[in-house]
């Protein structure tokens, strides 16, 4: 693809990188066959071949209108056209940078402005979250279907953690909003780890990975949650004290595996980022295949794989082989690839295409008649519990209602 940046980006850091990207693109469309967004919609300008040309064009300096701004709203970045595109097109840094200038060039209206300032002001913040669930817990009662069925229900208790007793010491991510919606998630992976010869620990401060606000375009704002972050651990990496960062929510692994690239421009973070980002394993990394007991359950078990794992960390069939290895029976999904509509904050941005995303996603879960829907992030447990008819679950807490409490060695 020929570009001509405009004046105003041609020599920065994000232009260079831009142009690199615009480059490779073929416009080949083989994007548009695994898009979401184009599946349902049918409009080029909602594929990422069509959004890279609007993005193009917002670069080289035309007007940018409120048009533009839609579609790239509508973009859910589940990055599944990364893992189709046969030229390499790095498609999710690419919509990072037109974004921030998109943003930059037009205005919101008023209320759109406010909520998406809500949203980045109390998500990342897990006290006020789980302050607002709390009354959302207590008022459910009294609420219409509409809103009551925004407001999941109470979660299951945690649980116990085990005390850190082990030589091998990994730490754990609690984030932004799986600790009020789900905090038996973190202490299943601590039991289950702990039988294996792994402590799991959680870094006092270590608060939001930064994901949240950086994807509603409030960049800089991101990027100081994730500069809190690796403060937050580097004490204890620096003294050598854990082998490895493991997230339970992809979306947070996806989002902390790209810290030496999101940091790069920072001088004082560029090298904590990168040695951050080379810590950090997906659960199903860690949780060692041939250590776990065989036969040891029988239900069939959906897994629907999140976009942040399968696409963004390019991690595939892990999270099934280990749920397989203990018994459980896997069963097929079709359309696996397509994003479920969750993606952060869209569910919330964008309800009506989340909500048929859903709809869709739920569909071809329940296809093989599974007794359990699992799946490996918070965002996506918290979107499909309501419309599923059987239990949306994290997939380590299956695995740890059916460990033994001590496996042999």
């Amino acid at each position: 693809m020929q570009t001509e940046l405009a004046d105003f980006i041609r020599e920065t850091d994000a232009g260079k990188e831009a142009e690199a990207i615009l480059r490779k693109c073929v416009h080949c469309g083989f994007c548009t066959a695994t898009c979401p967004t184009y599946q349902l919609l049918g409009d080029d300008l909602d594929s990422p071949r069509g959004r890279i040309y609007l993005m193009k064009r917002a670069l080289e300096g035309a007007p940018v209108t409120e048009r533009t701004l839609l579609h790239l709203d509508r973009c859910l970045t589940c990055r599944a056209c990364e893992s189709t595109c046969p030229s390499g097109v790095r498609y999710s840094r690419l919509v990072d940078i037109g974004r921030a200038v998109v943003e930059e060039r037009t205005t919101r209206p008023p209320l759109e402005r406010l909520q998406r300032a809500l949203f980045a002001f109390a998500l990342p913040r897990t006290w006020l979250f789980g302050a607002a669930l709390k009354i959302g817990w207590l008022l459910r009662g009294l609420l219409p279907g509409s809103l009551k069925n925004k407001v999941p229900e109470r979660p299951a208790p945690a649980g116990e953690w085990p005390a850190p007793r082990h030589a091998r010491k990994m730490l754990a991510l609690a984030g932004c909003v799986q600790p009020a919606l789900a905090p038996s998630i973190n202490a299943a992976a601590a039991r289950v780890l702990d039988r294996f010869g792994i402590s799991l620990i959680e870094a006092p401060g270590a608060g939001c990975c930064g994901a949240v606000r950086f994807h509603l375009n409030y960049q800089e704002a991101g990027r100081n949650d994730m500069r809190a972050l690796v403060d937050a651990w580097w004490p204890m990496i620096e003294r050598g004290e854990i082998e490895a960062i493991v997230f339970t929510a992809s979306g947070c692994g996806s989002t902390v595996k790209d810290y030496g690239h999101l940091l790069a421009g920072d001088p004082a973070y560029r090298g904590k980022a990168q040695r951050v980002a080379a810590l950090a394993k997906d659960l199903s990394e860690v949780v060692p295949f041939d250590a776990i007991p065989t036969g040891l359950a029988s239900a069939r078990v959906a897994f629907q794989s999140p976009c942040s794992l399968q696409h963004g960390q390019q991690i595939r069939g892990t999270v099934e082989a280990r749920l397989a290895r203990a018994g459980f029976v896997t069963t097929a999904v079709r359309e696996g690839h397509l994003c479920c509509g969750s993606a952060g904050s869209y569910s919330l941005l964008q309800p009506e295409i989340a909500g048929e995303l859903r709809a869709r996603k739920i569909e071809s879960l329940e296809e093989g008649a599974p007794e359990y829907i699992a799946t490996a992030n918070i965002g996506c447990l918290a979107h499909l519990q309501p419309a599923a008819s059987v239990p949306v679950r994290h997939w380590i807490e299956l695995l740890d209602e059916v460990l033994p409490r001590k496996i042999a060695a």
